[in-house]
C-alpha cells in the first residue's frame, strides 16, 4: 500500500476502534504484569503527563497551539509498577495540562505524581475527596502557614524539611480547606531545591522524593513512544488520521508488554521493543530471539531523567 493510499484510508477508518483496541490491551497488559515488578510502596503508582507532538499549521489545519504552529497532547496516566500506560487522551496543544486532570479515572488509595504544570490547588482538593494519594511539585511559592514543623532534616537523603501546613493564600485556602504537607528536598546532582506538596501523611519524606523521582518513567515512556514508535511522523493530515496512528503505537507498545509478561523475561518492554523494532524480518522464533538477549536498565536508555529531576 502506497503512503497516500493509506493516508487517504486513515481518513475514513473510525478511530475509535483503535481507541477501544487501545483501552483493552491497557487491561490486559496491566493485570498480566501487575506483581513483576518491586516497588518499595504497596498503592498502586502512576504518573500524569503529557507530551506536545508538534504539527505544522497550514496542513493540519484543525489543531491549535500559537501563532503558525499547529500540533497535539497526548495525556498519559502512566502506571510506574506495571511500566504499561493506564489512560490516554489526545487533545489539541492549545489545551492547559491541568484541565485535563479531572478526566483520570482516579482509584482510591493510589498515588498519582504530578509535574508542576498541575499544581491546581481545587483539583488536587478533589484527588483528596476521592480517597486517593498526590505527589505534586510545587509551580511557585505558594503561601502558606506551618501548623507542625517535624523538624526533620537529613543531609544524607536530601530532606531538606517536612512540615504539616495550611494554605493562606485567597484563593488556594479556598480550593484546598484542609492540612497538606510540604517536603522540602535538595538535589545534589544538578544542584537545585525542590518542593513537593502531598495529602499522604504516612510515607516517609525520602519515599515522598522518591515518588517524584519515578516521574522519570512516564518521561522515558514519552521518548520511546516518539523515537521508536514514530509518531513524530504521520501518514495522513487528518485528525482521525493522527488519532489512529496514536493510538496504533500504544497497541504496539501494549503488546510487547503482554508478549515480555507471557514469556516471562527478564528485559524491560524497551528491550523487548529494542530487539523486535530491529528484528522485523528475521524468522528466528520469538522466544529465542529474546532469550539471550542482555538485561538493560531502562535508566541507562537516558541517565539525565534517571539522576536528574527535570525542568
Amino acid at each position: 500500500m502506497t503512503r497516500s493510499n493509506l493516508s487517504k484510508a486513515n481518513e475514513v477508518r473510525e478511530a475509535r476502534i483503535f481507541k477501544d483496541y487501545a483501552d483493552r490491551l491497557i487491561d490486559i497488559a496491566r493485570r498480566k504484569r501487575d506483581g513483576l515488578k518491586e516497588f518499595f510502596v504497596k498503592n498502586k503508582v502512576f504518573a500524569f503527563d503529557s507530551t506536545t507532538i508538534s504539527l505544522c499549521l497550514s496542513v493540519y489545519w484543525w489543531t491549535k497551539l500559537h501563532h503558525s504552529k499547529g500540533g497535539v497532547k497526548a495525556h498519559t496516566l502512566y502506571d510506574v509498577k506495571t511500566d504499561v500506560p493506564a489512560f490516554l487522551i489526545v487533545t489539541d496543544a492549545s489545551v492547559h495540562d491541568s484541565k485535563v486532570m479531572d478526566e483520570i479515572p482516579y482509584e482510591a488509595d493510589a498515588i498519582y505524581i504530578f509535574d508542576r504544570a498541575y499544581m491546581d490547588t481545587g483539583q488536587l482538593y478533589a484527588i483528596a475527596l476521592l480517597k486517593a494519594f498526590f505527589v505534586v511539585r510545587e509551580k511557585h511559592k505558594m503561601k502558606s502557614k506551618i501548623i507542625e514543623d517535624k523538624q526533620y532534616n537529613n543531609p544524607a537523603t536530601g530532606i531538606m524539611a517536612d512540615q504539616i501546613v495550611k494554605f493562606t493564600g485567597p484563593k488556594t485556602k479556598k480550593k484546598y480547606p484542609k492540612l497538606i504537607r510540604r517536603v522540602v528536598y535538595y538535589d545534589s546532582i544538578g544542584n537545585r531545591t525542590f518542593v513537593f506538596y502531598t495529602n499522604n501523611m504516612d510515607l516517609t519524606a525520602e519515599d515522598i522524593a522518591e515518588l517524584y523521582k519515578n516521574r522519570w518513567s512516564v518521561e522515558l515512556f514519552f521518548k520511546w513512544l516518539k523515537q521508536h514508535l514514530h509518531i513524530k511522523e504521520f501518514y495522513g493530515t487528518s485528525e482521525n488520521a493522527v488519532n489512529i496512528q496514536i493510538y496504533s503505537a500504544i497497541i504496539a507498545y501494549c503488546l510487547v508488554a503482554i508478549v515480555g509478561s507471557e514469556l516471562k523475561l527478564k528485559m524491560s518492554n524497551y528491550d523487548v521493543l529494542r530487539v523486535v523494532g530491529v528484528s522485523l524480518f528475521d524468522k528466528t522464533p520469538l522466544k529465542e530471539l529474546l532469550k539471550n538477549e542482555s538485561i538493560e536498565d531502562p535508566r541507562e536508555l537516558d541517565e539525565q531523567l534517571w539522576l536528574e529531576f527535570e525542568d
